[in-house]
């Protein structure tokens, strides 16, 4: 393979796993990794820790794509994705979710025995994320579950041990991660209802879906609030607290289910923005103000 064609071919598989969408979980993870070192952590852990959630983030994705990629065939939304299109083959997928766990287990051993022990917990609770819409409505929570598992990881990669705030700060991620899914999910509100798939606006209904969602995103921006008195942060803390809200509110103040583009901005685009908003008035706070 030459090499433009093995970068073509890396390319796809970034495009499978959405690679861009890392914004979502790593802000969280790092923010976490620097309040457990007391400052910034080793290279060691920021480096492992990097790989780790890499490596568990692609094969998660890909192991989805795989499990979907029946209702994906199906789904006019969907049918354009790499493995409908037999743009990547479905053997070189399954090798591509293997490798990546086995990544993620190599990174967390290279932390310490906890995130050792707990990596096959890890990739056990990931994977099993692709088969909750078979079966219940909750699927977007769950999903937010696992991807808290990035800061609360970062905690453990750091410490080595339990605590309160990797777990308020997993709460805060799963609960922002579960309302925006709900908002992409009422795309696919008529599909999933014929063929049997399982979501909060399938379930419930457009009007009520997108009432849970902003419950989830207003008990998400009292957690951070919560962070402020408890870990006692500084005014730069709450200026990105605020520009959080003002762009939370802007996100479900322009959901039109039927129109894809909004629909990306609302879900997608402007939560990578929220997310970087939270982790630089953090780090500042942490490093300038504090």
């Amino acid at each position: 393979m030459t090499t433009r064609a093995m970068l073509h071919k890396g390319k796809q598989f970034g495009e499978l796993v959405m690679f861009s969408h890392t914004l979502f979980s790593l802000p969280f993870a790092v923010i976490s990794m620097v309040w457990a070192a007391g400052g910034w952590p080793s290279w060691w852990i920021m480096i492992w820790g990097l790989i780790a959630l890499i490596g568990a983030r692609n094969g998660a994705n890909a192991f989805n794509r795989l499990a979907d990629r029946k209702f994906d065939e199906q789904n006019p939304r969907t049918a354009s994705r790499h493995l409908p299109q037999r743009l990547l083959g479905t053997r070189e997928v399954i090798v591509f979710v293997i490798v990546n766990y086995l990544i993620f287990v190599i990174a967390a051993a290279m932390l310490n025995p906890l995130c050792m022990i707990l990596s096959p917990v890890g990739i056990l609770l990931i994977t099993v994320y692709s088969y909750t819409k078979r079966f219940t409505w909750l699927s977007h929570l769950y999903l937010g579950f696992v991807i808290a598992s990035a800061p609360i990881g970062a905690w453990f990669a750091v410490t080595g041990e339990f605590a309160f705030t990797p777990f308020v700060l997993g709460t805060i991620v799963m609960l922002w991660i579960a309302g925006f899914d709900v908002i992409y999910g009422t795309q696919d509100i008529e599909f999933d209802r014929k063929h049997g798939l399982w979501s909060i606006p399938s379930f419930f209904g457009l009007k009520i879906a997108l009432w849970m969602a902003k419950a989830m995103h207003i008990i998400m921006l009292i957690l951070l609030l919560f962070l402020y008195y408890f870990r006692d942060l500084s005014w730069m803390y709450l200026i990105g607290l605020g520009i959080a809200a003002i762009l939370l509110m802007t996100e479900h103040g322009i959901i039109k289910p039927h129109q894809p583009r909004l629909m990306k901005i609302a879900a997608y685009n402007l939560n990578q923005v929220i997310s970087m908003v939270i982790v630089a008035c953090t780090l500042l706070d942490y490093f300038l103000i504090a």
